[in-house]
């Protein structure tokens, strides 16, 4: 994960403040790129403590299609706050964002009513385990008929997976927007996480996770401690296990996904703007 320490002092040397919808203003930098090879350990933060349980029932949640902030409480453990508490109604709802694009796009008629449904996800896994050099492997959260509907617009819009002549799945994921202290960690971990399990249920090894991001920032209130997280060493990453007999995406539970080797410097709090 030493690039995205200098990533964030990248945004530190080089980024202009701008003010921003939250009223907290970032220092932004515009277009970077990290890259992974997801053979030489999982993605996960090790300068300051990240929750991989956070993350992947974040993931889950997304694959069940639903976009109710009361199932992800349920799924992560109902005592525990969730990262989506502040955008959810007073029910819960959050609108039509990642779960309902991925496993229910709707397309609309000229009356506004929905006229059919498309489950991404499931025709992602169809096409790459049938055509795996197709070049269509995309998935696209990003439904202009549905942003003022949800909550918050989509800041991963869209991925692309790659099946090497080596069998290897790779991703490259897009970012407008990415708070690079509090939710980039989280994003590149989701994304590897999610190749993994697609490799897992289409019979691939992991290749490397690409991550594309536009808007790139540091909030105001996040500069001291990003600068308190220059200060610390990497630690190793962990490994990810996947347990169990899963053979389809649907079929993964917390359980089966493991993460070994994981230690971290403590955790370095930062309120969120919203």
């Amino acid at each position: 994960m030493r690039n995205y320490h200098q990533l964030i002092r990248d945004i530190l040397d080089e980024g202009e403040y701008r003010n921003d919808r939250t009223g907290v203003g970032t220092y932004a930098v515009f277009g970077r790129q990290l890259r992974f090879d997801l053979n030489n350990g999982f993605p996960l933060v090790t300068t300051k403590h990240t929750s991989f349980r956070l993350i992947a029932a974040e993931l889950l949640w997304f694959l069940s299609g639903s976009t109710n902030n009361e199932d992800l409480r349920e799924l992560n453990g109902n005592d525990n706050p969730t990262i989506w508490e502040e955008w959810a109604n007073e029910c819960g709802d959050l609108g039509p964002i990642y779960g309902q694009q991925w496993r229910a796009w709707r397309h609309y008629d000229e009356e506004d009513r929905v006229v059919d449904e498309y489950d991404q996800i499931e025709k992602l896994v169809e096409k790459l385990k049938r055509n795996p050099t197709d070049r269509g492997h995309v998935v696209s959260a990003w439904n202009v008929a549905d942003l003022r509907d949800m909550a918050l617009r989509p800041c991963h819009y869209s991925f692309q997976m790659y099946v090497g002549n080596s069998n290897h799945l790779s991703c490259i994921v897009n970012l407008r927007s990415s708070d690079v202290f509090l939710g980039l960690p989280y994003n590149v971990a989701s994304y590897a996480l999610l190749t993994h399990m697609l490799a897992h249920v289409c019979g691939y090894g992991v290749g490397e996770l690409i991550v594309n991001t536009g808007d790139t920032h540091l909030y105001a209130n996040a500069i001291e401690p990003a600068k308190t997280l220059l200060l610390r060493t990497p630690l190793d990453l962990p490994k990810l296990l996947i347990v169990g007999d899963v053979r389809n995406i649907d079929d993964f539970k917390l359980d089966n996904l493991k993460l070994e080797g994981y230690w971290s410097r403590p955790a370095i709090k930062v309120a969120v703007a919203v």
